[in-house]
């Protein structure tokens, strides 16, 4: 259980460090304003970014995924190691299970990371230098929620985290059993390396074409209230005034640089925990069909 919790720590750190660029972008194009939009598109924002806000605009509101998506994937791993072992059998339908588990649990934590995430992403934009700074850091910025809105005010889009993450999780890990199965990634191959970082990568593109328009609906009403408007009363009001005002492409907003984003951080993810725990386990001569977070082969990683 701790090599779970620890591999996921690991494999979150490598995730962010390889993504965030490419999620400063995804969140700039969810929220812009239609009538008046910033960016032409994904390539138009990454470099109106860099040439307005320098390339360390790219990376704004990294403190908040670093601190906490480096303590999540240790939950998500854990617990999906856990569930799995509690279910007994490694299936399929068990490893979807086991994901959407993690998932659910998880979002008491991601869903705050990303409030402050998105705020701090937002804070600025356009400017090399910021002449207003609302927020000094992450943590700044959820104490000042914290401060005027309470506890529901840094939960806000808790239901809409939920909605996503659980099935999303269910499909990221059931992906990735499926392809390292194709693959045969054993450990003994010369090519486990490669075969992993290519299932990581496809396991994270199709996790987020599961349930992205609910992650454009998540960061809408995350940023709502920036600037002092407040645009919807939920989410079925977000879904419903967001497809009034722009039509059914609202909800694919973003996605180009979410998927371009989606590959290198999970193969960096998966690849990082399976290849952390063979050595672990190789280490302290654990048995190799001992079940846990890494995906299994009939002769197991």
């Amino acid at each position: 259980m701790a090599l779970d919790f620890l591999a996921g720590c690991v494999g979150g750190a490598a995730g962010v460090l390889v993504g965030h660029p490419f999620d400063t972008v995804k969140v700039r194009l969810q929220v812009q304003n239609v009538e008046k939009p910033l960016y032409r598109g994904t390539f138009h924002c990454f470099q109106s970014i860099i040439k307005q806000e320098s390339a360390f605009g790219l990376y704004k509101g990294i403190g908040s995924p670093m601190m906490g998506l480096t303590f999540i994937n240790a939950l998500v791993f854990g617990v999906q190691g856990n569930t799995l072992r509690a279910l007994g059998k490694d299936t399929p339908l068990n490893q979807f299970l086991a994901g959407s588990a993690a998932g659910a649990i998880q979002c008491v934590i991601c869903c705050p990371m990303e409030l402050a995430k998105t705020r701090m992403q937002l804070q600025g934009t356009g400017e090399y230098k910021l002449k207003t700074k609302n927020y000094k850091n992450s943590l700044d910025c959820l104490i000042k929620i914290y401060q005027k809105e309470g506890l529901r005010g840094i939960n806000r889009g808790m239901v809409s985290t939920f909605i996503r993450e659980t099935p999303s999780f269910g499909f990221y890990f059931l992906t990735y059993d499926c392809m390292t199965r194709y693959l045969g990634c054993e450990a003994e191959d010369s090519y486990v390396i490669p075969k992993l970082l290519f299932s990581g990568g496809m396991s994270g593109i199709v996790s987020w074409l599961s349930t992205y328009p609910m992650d454009v609906i998540k960061s809408r009403l995350q940023a709502d209230g920036v600037g002092g408007v407040t645009q919807y009363n939920g989410i079925l009001d977000c879904i419903r005034k967001s497809y009034h005002e722009e039509g059914w492409r609202v909800f694919t907003r973003g996605l180009t640089s979410t998927l371009l984003r989606a590959f290198p951080v999970n193969a960096a993810t998966f690849a990082t925990v399976t290849v952390f725990l063979m050595y672990m386990k190789s280490e302290d001569n654990l048995p190799e069909c001992e079940p846990g977070p890494v995906i299994h082969q009939p002769s197991s990683l």
